[in-house]
């Protein structure tokens, strides 16, 4: 037989045998990318239950780890993702999987949003309230203590707004997302009428 018969004979017999071990190994490798190593159940309770937990963590935690976030804080947070991913995914790695635990963060997601909004005690409960750290350039200690912000972070925040220093704001408050609110006079006084339902007496005798 020529030479280059054989190696076409050859060639072909490898292509074949490629393809064939290409189809053989498609029904394991379709199977390992969507089936399910858990119940649908398992890893919807899983998604959850991480949900509750970080809903509840973060309420414990206070407003400054949504918006004032030092590198402790962000190291804290990245090993929380990586034991909190673990702990969802449990024994499956399937797309599946991933694509049930994803529908049911946004669902509850979703949810979490609707009932904050329809209900202030709901909202005031997961969500907590707006706290002032300063009022007429004086700082409150104990909501500074509470929220663990320093003078210096304040001090900061209003220079980012344009004050001089805190003598020249009239009014800071650490918003439920994690915003400091460095207001004037004037934007005060606003922020007074339409937190009036919230802080009650407080808002209402105050001057402006």
């Amino acid at each position: 037989m020529p030479a280059s018969v054989a190696w076409r004979n050859a060639h072909c017999c490898g292509e074949g045998l490629a393809v064939a071990v290409v189809l053989s190994s498609s029904p394991s490798l379709v199977s390992g990318l969507f089936d399910l190593n858990v119940s649908v159940l398992e890893k919807v309770l899983r998604a959850l239950l991480v949900f509750g937990f970080l809903v509840i963590a973060l309420r414990l935690g206070g407003k400054r780890e949504l918006g004032q976030i030092n590198v402790l804080d962000l190291a804290v947070l990245l090993l929380v993702s990586n034991v909190l991913q673990n702990a969802m995914i449990g024994n499956d790695n399937s797309l599946t999987g991933g694509a049930i635990g994803a529908a049911t963060l946004f669902g509850a997601n979703y949810l979490f949003v609707r009932l904050t909004f329809r209900s202030a005690r709901v909202r005031r409960l997961l969500e907590g309230r707006p706290r002032v750290l300063l009022d007429h350039g004086q700082t409150r200690r104990d909501a500074l203590k509470r929220e663990a912000i320093t003078q210096s972070e304040l001090r900061s925040a209003a220079r980012e707004h344009g004050f001089a220093g805190l003598g020249d704001v009239e009014l800071i408050v650490l918003e439920t997302n994690g915003h400091l609110a460095v207001m004037g006079a004037d934007v005060a006084a606003q922020w007074w009428r339409d937190n009036e339902r919230e802080f009650g007496d407080e808002a209402r005798h105050h001057p402006g």
